[in-house]
């Protein structure tokens, strides 16, 4: 029989069947790995990555090892596993380096841009085909970004197609944008693979930049990486770091609140902070980067140096902010997130506390022996043994019978309490089984944290044994809370409230019945948090809370706690200020709460850690901050507590704690005549005495978010040495704190900032600056400096707050290098909520000019009841007695001012430390105030490097150590200089020599020596010009040949003349006074006058501070900074630069005088010289050669002194007219082609366009009058522009080629008419040689060499002067 056929129908359905077949087993088998619409899970179920469809070839780059991003930061990478991941395998020999990372070709594209705005970007984001690294990516992502200000950028890329968690954050939600730049000058984004770039607009330097590595956005595994522009990166947290800046060789931190010791791990702590600061150079520009995201994450910092997220949900929502400084950048910062409260003034007292006094017996016993030793002392706390087997809103009516009454023992004694309280309520009975009613309550109303199923209460363990957990995002719970609260507070006064164990922490691993296998207990990916288990004592991942999955909003645990404290802590306490202390945070939560450091030991090393640690949380932006004094856990010694306690006097929370079964360690337990307990209540009083001053940062940290524990780094970024210190503090810009951190030492190794600095105790200058110093610290001892140029506000200190209040104040005031100084107080009840946005209370502005100290009211919305007076000033660094202190109350507009002379009596100067006090003064507070002393000035001896008291001596000069910067240490005395000889004087003028007062032997330049006889020629040549001549009249000196236009008849008439001139004999000077208002505008009978060989120098005071002009020099400001500054002129081919003599000299200034009128002084002199600028104020001249020619006109107006001025060295030239229109120039141009195509290209745009310059690169190797063949068609080019009315201008230069290999005639007939500078006869007939532009011939030059080679082997050749 044979094979039956098939019909054409039946081939066709057998076709379409096996297409149908097809097609379902691929439904089928999407439907199985696919999880839902805009994910691609690539995951295999062996947990191996499944090759795709078409084979995947990374592209792997050949890049340094630090640029490495890791592709396999989970455990265990594999040459396979790698490779499964579409990424690039190359072994090292060190394991901390990725050796899988990721190749070019991953990530995610651009599909499409859509600029809403100057301001926003918006782009879609496709996924490039590619293996996944841990499944679910996410295929479309939207990005959004936009300038919110003109420092805030905000980009956010998020899932373009599904809903996923954000942070509620409360006070970013109601923020608006006031953008003023485009974000082009900030945002660049790269196409493919996406990437973006952040500049900064200034200056266009790349600050973050994500192009280094792909995106990775799945559904649980997030990942982004940006390169940085330095090593300087700060905060991340929280975590014990060793050191404040951050160590950048491949250092993960992961992020994940969690109740776990800080005892100097890597792991995650209480608080969640995914935000740093990078301090990108000296120049202090800085800016800072928070990611919004509080899923579970870690932070890689590698040395390219570079930053990798790696979160686990939620969205990608990063804030950039941009500041001028690293103070700026926090103030950005917290201002997006909210800045910190004013914690109320008794808030900054000492504080005691200790888990388990055991009873409330003990408590009161610590009181009395630390009342007893009369120790500064503001709260006593008790910890969770208060309560009823430590339950909440309960307490322990055995042992703390009368805690009922305890506030009330307190407050007699103006002390106050606070009492602690934990989120975890217990589910047991009270004691005698009586029902635990906030359990109940809460139970009512649904407060608790549940299940995944949302209702089953998710049950623990925390301290009273079986409990459930408050979830604070639920207003349910919230309104619990605050009622529970209120009851509480009926029954058990107190005056805040501490908040614990709220990351949230939980006995149990996640609950008493375990958790569930799923994908939120245990992710595809887990950061490298402790133990590395999600629900880790704390709760299942999947459990509900009104905000999301406990996965989601575990690390907002904290922060939500703290919402629903505020509110509590406002029912209760209304218009009173209270006081929050929580344990975990998140940014913003500083708005309503302090923090401390956690559960710390009794070690060196948690002394040492809790600088870091207090810096970052002034970042963070909860300054209100400090560590356990003392140390929590373990039993402390004497020297270990002694040395806390000195430094912990200036935590700005400062708080000795300790544990339960640790010995006690409060001061006066270490006896009434301990070191320690002296030590304490020295440094106590202290900060007492400071606490105007801490609490006046308080306010700054809350209106303009300024930190108050300051990183040294922040005052002196310009600095390096400081980038690194974290053994030392500051508060505020101004006192600068540097503790003992190690065991028996006595000697410290600390760093002094350029700055002046003044010891606390002593009240003395250091004499170091800017450098490395053993710092004598003996036991009893801290070091303590106020800064140069502060003036701090301070108050008798007492034993309490309250108490200390009703002191008399005072200031601090700290001369700088210019003898400035500058503070500021603010002043309120110290206790109500909002006072200064409704007002009430005191800011003062305080200032040091030319010893006037300003007390100015800028606000006055408050009257202090105790009626404080300012009764003391202390002036650090004044030089001499005052003759007289005289004290200006400035009155208001009903009332004038009054003006005292202050008695004798009460002032006292210590000529050996320098230092004026001033007592009795009872200046109002409210009010406003000038106190006024005398001034002085010096003038250098020295300036040459190096000055020692024996170089000073040998000159005849004093030595006296500055630590003002640039003031000198060697001065003259005040008879140093020459004397007058008979004065012979005419209607025209005068004329007379002067000798040198040999008294002091010679000025001490032995190469320089010094000529004793001068004459001195005064010209009255105009009724506003004069022209003063100091010259040796024995032996000819160069003379500058310039022509001056001068009369050939002088002014003769004393009426017409605008001056009179009036000589000083001893010393020798010449005082210019304007006769109209009597002004002295030139008075050079100041000390120092020399005229020697080689160095001349005169000086002379000036008539205001308001000095512009000499040159060619670059001036950040057009007037003259008077602070010590000195300036050279000597013309030098040097570009632009601070302080960088350049290309012309021009030793002439213009003077603005008080009465309003102007002069000006040139001084004809062509040799190099210097001017220095004193804020007396005054002005020095040196020059090495010449003569001292001077000439002065007297305006009297600043144009008319211009016109004067050009009068007598010649007008200006007047312009061809052409040469006003706009001109093109370039150095550079590679030939004749490119300048015509720039000229064509501008006719073509119409744009205005007169002149076109040839730069060197015309010539051929650069050679004066040699064509280069490139530009051949230059000439023609150049007939064509002019025939076309354009303008061409070459450029020459004066150096010429001197060892051409082939004829060169500039060179050859120059040297035949001998035009080439030569040495002297004496040395040689020589041609001077140098180096300028010309090529050296026949040498090609290797550009892909570095310039500074290229300069000195190939480029230039040997050239004629």
């Amino acid at each position: 029989m044979g094979k039956r056929r098939f019909s054409g129908l039946e081939v066709t359905l057998m076709v379409l069947f096996t297409l149908m077949l097809v097609v379902a087993i691929t439904v089928i088998a999407l439907f199985f790995t696919e999880k839902s619409g805009n994910t691609n899970d690539s995951t295999g179920t062996n947990g191996t990555t499944k090759p795709p469809s078409e084979t995947f070839v990374p592209q792997c780059p050949d890049i340094p090892i630090g640029q490495r991003v890791d592709c396999f930061p989970d455990c265990g990478a594999s040459k396979q596993q790698c490779e499964q991941r579409g990424c690039c395998w190359k072994p090292l020999d060190e394991r901390n380096v990725p050796w899988c990372f990721f190749p070019t070709n991953h990530g995610y594209t651009v599909e499409s841009v859509q600029p809403s705005n100057a301001y926003e970007i918006k782009a879609q984001l496709k996924r490039m085909a590619s293996p996944s690294l841990f499944g679910a990516d996410i295929q479309e992502l939207s990005f959004h970004a936009e300038m919110q200000s003109n420092n805030r950028l905000h980009f956010k890329i998020y899932d373009a197609q599904r809903q996923r968690f954000e942070v509620p954050h409360e006070h970013i939600k109601n923020l608006s944008s006031n953008p003023s730049s485009p974000i082009s000058n900030t945002l660049e984004i790269t196409q493919k693979p996406f990437g973006l770039t952040v500049l900064r607009k200034e200056n266009r330097n790349v600050l973050f930049d994500t192009t280094i590595a792909p995106l990775v956005f799945a559904d649980q595994y997030i990942q982004l990486s940006a390169k940085l522009p330095s090593h300087n990166i700060y905060g991340l947290g929280e975590h014990v770091h060793t050191q404040y800046r951050h160590n950048t060789d491949w250092k993960t931190w992961p992020i994940f609140t969690r109740d776990a010791f800080p005892n100097g791990g890597t792991h995650n702590l209480y608080g969640h902070y995914p935000f740093f600061l990078c301090l990108e150079d000296a120049s202090g520009k800085s800016f800072g980067v928070f990611l919004m995201n509080s899923n579970a994450m870690e932070v890689t910092l590698q040395p390219l140096p570079a930053v990798t997220y790696r979160t686990i949900g939620g969205v990608l929502d990063f804030y950039i902010l941009f500041g001028n400084t690293p103070e700026q950048v926090v103030q950005e910062f917290l201002e997006l997130i909210g800045r910190p409260v004013i914690p109320p003034y008794w808030s900054l007292g000492f504080q005691l506390s200790r888990w388990d006094y055991g009873n409330l017996t003990v408590v009161k016993d610590t009181v009395e022996r630390n009342r007893a030793v009369d120790l500064p002392y503001d709260i006593q706390y008790t910890d969770i043994d208060y309560m009823e087997d430590k339950k909440d809103f309960t307490y322990d009516t055995v042992n703390f019978s009368e805690l009922p009454q305890f506030a009330d023992y307190l407050h007699e004694k103006g002390q106050k309490y606070i009492l602690i309280l934990d989120p975890a309520i217990a589910t047991s009975k009270r004691v005698g089984n009586t029902a635990y009613l906030p359990y109940d309550r809460g139970t009512e109303k649904n407060a608790w944290v549940t299940e995944s199923d949302g209702k089953t209460h998710l049950i623990g363990e925390v301290w009273p044994g079986e409990t459930v957990f408050p979830d604070y995002t639920s207003e349910n719970c919230i309104n619990w809370w605050v009622e529970e609260y209120q009851q509480f507070y009926r029954e058990i006064k107190h005056d805040a409230l501490w908040i614990d164990m709220n990351e949230v922490a939980n006995f149990k691993k996640g609950s008493k019945t375990g958790c569930a296998d799923n994908n939120l207990n245990y992710p595809p990916y887990t950061p490298k948090i402790l133990d590395e288990v999600m629900y880790s004592k704390t709760l299942c991942m999947d459990a509900k809370q009104a905000w999301g999955n406990h996965y989601d909003v575990h690390s907002l645990y904290g922060y939500s706690m703290v919402l629903a404290t505020e509110k509590a802590l406002q029912r209760v306490f209304g218009e009173h200020r209270t006081l929050m202390l929580t344990r975990s945070s998140f940014p913003g939560v500083g708005k309503y709460s302090g923090h401390w450091l956690g559960d710390n030991a009794a070690t060196w090393n948690d002394l040492r850690w809790a600088i870091p640690g207090m810096l970052e949380f002034g970042l963070f932006g909860i300054p209100y901050i400090g560590a356990d004094i003392c140390g929590f856990f373990d039993n402390t010694s004497e020297e270990l507590c002694r040395r806390w306690m000195q430094v912990g006097a200036f935590y700005p929370f400062s708080r000795n704690h300790n544990a339960q079964g640790y010995k006690v360690q409060d001061p006066a337990s270490f006896g009434a005549d301990s070191v320690l307990l002296k030590s304490s209540k020295h440094y106590l009083n202290i900060r007492y005495t400071l606490l105007p001053y801490l609490y006046t940062l308080f306010y700054k940290a809350h209106t303009t978010g300024e930190t108050v524990v300051r990183p040294v780094m922040h005052e002196f970024f310009t600095d390096s040495n400081t980038w690194t210190v974290d053994r030392q503090f500051l508060w505020g810009k101004h006192l600068l704190i540097t503790p003992v951190l190690d065991p028996g030492m006595d000697n410290v190794r600390a760093y002094i900032p350029d700055a002046v600095w003044y010891d606390y105790e002593t009240m003395e200058q250091l004499s170091e600056r800017r450098n490395h110093v053993d710092m004598h610290l003996p036991a009893e001892k801290l070091g303590l400096h106020i800064r140069g140029g502060a003036i701090l506000p301070t108050q008798e200190p007492n034993v309490t707050t309250t108490y200390s209040r009703r002191n008399p104040m005072g200031l601090i005031i700290a001369l700088d290098d210019n003898n400035q100084a500058a503070g500021e107080l603010f002043w309120d009840d110290g206790d109500s909520r909002e006072t200064v946005e409704k007002g009430n209370y005191i800011h003062y502005t305080f200032s040091v000019v030319s010893g006037i100290l300003t007390m100015q009211v800028t606000h006055a919305g408050y009257k202090d009841p105790n009626n404080l007076k300012f009764d003391k000033i202390v002036v650090l660094g004044v030089p001499f007695a005052p003759r007289f202190v005289i004290v200006t109350h400035i009155g208001t507009g009903t009332t004038g001012n009054s003006t005292t002379t202050m008695p004798n009596t009460n002032i006292e100067y210590d000529g050996a430390k320098k230092v004026l006090s001033l007592h009795g003064l009872s200046l109002t507070l409210g009010e406003t105030y000038q106190v006024e002393w005398e001034a002085y000035q010096r003038f250098d001896c020295h300036p040459e490097e190096n000055p020692t008291v024996a170089k000073c001596e040998a000159r005849g000069c004093i030595w006296e150590s500055s630590t003002i910067d640039r003031v000198p240490h060697c001065f003259y005395p005040r008879d140093y200089g020459y004397n007058v000889t008979e004065v012979t004087e005419t209607n025209s003028g005068m004329t007379f020599d002067i000798t040198r007062n040999k008294k002091y032997g010679s000025s001490g330049r032995p190469d320089s020596p010094d000529i004793d006889t001068l004459r001195v020629d005064i010209r009255y040549h105009r009724s506003y010009m004069l022209q003063f001549k100091i010259w040796d009249p024995a032996t000819d000196r160069y003379e500058v040949p310039v022509q001056l236009t001068v009369p050939s008849v002088p002014e003769t008439d004393e009426n017409k003349r605008l001056y009179k001139v009036n000589i000083t004999k001893n010393p020798f000077g010449i005082q210019v006074i304007r006769k109209t208002t009597g002004t002295k505008i030139w008075d050079s009978s100041m000390p120092g006058f020399i005229f020697s060989d080689m160095f001349i120098q005169v000086s002379t005071s000036l008539p205001s501070e308001f000095v512009y002009g000499f040159g060619e020099t670059e001036h950040r400001t057009y007037k003259h900074d008077l602070n010590n500054h000195t300036w050279g002129m000597f013309a030098k081919d040097q570009p632009p630069g601070y302080k960088m003599n350049s290309y012309g000299v021009h030793p002439f200034y213009m003077g603005l005088e008080t009465t309003a009128d102007a002069h000006g002084v040139l001084l004809l002199n062509s040799n190099a010289m210097d001017v220095t600028f004193q804020p007396t104020p005054s002005l020095t001249y040196r020059t090495v050669g010449g003569i001292l020619d001077f000439y002065m006109v007297l305006g009297p107006t600043p144009e008319m002194v211009v016109q004067e001025y050009t009068e007598l060295i010649g007008r200006p030239v007047l312009p061809a007219y052409w040469s006003l229109g706009f001109q093109l120039c370039r150095y550079g141009y590679a030939n004749d082609t490119e300048i015509e195509q720039l000229y064509e290209g501008m006719k073509a745009a119409g744009i205005p366009y007169d002149v076109q310059y040839a730069d060197i690169d015309y010539m051929e190797r650069q050679l004066d009058f040699v064509l280069d063949s490139e530009f051949e068609n230059l000439p023609s080019l150049v007939d064509r522009m002019r025939g076309e009315h354009m303008r061409f201008i070459f450029i020459l230069d004066p150096a010429i080629s001197g060892n051409e290999t082939n004829h060169y005639p500039a060179f050859v007939n120059g040297k035949e008419a001998d035009v080439f500078i030569k040495w002297p006869k004496s040395i040689s007939e020589e041609i001077v040689w140098g180096k300028v532009w010309p090529d050296r011939p026949n040498v090609t030059v290797d550009e892909s060499k570095d310039w500074e080679y290229q300069v000195k082997v190939q480029y230039f050749p040997y050239s004629p002067c």
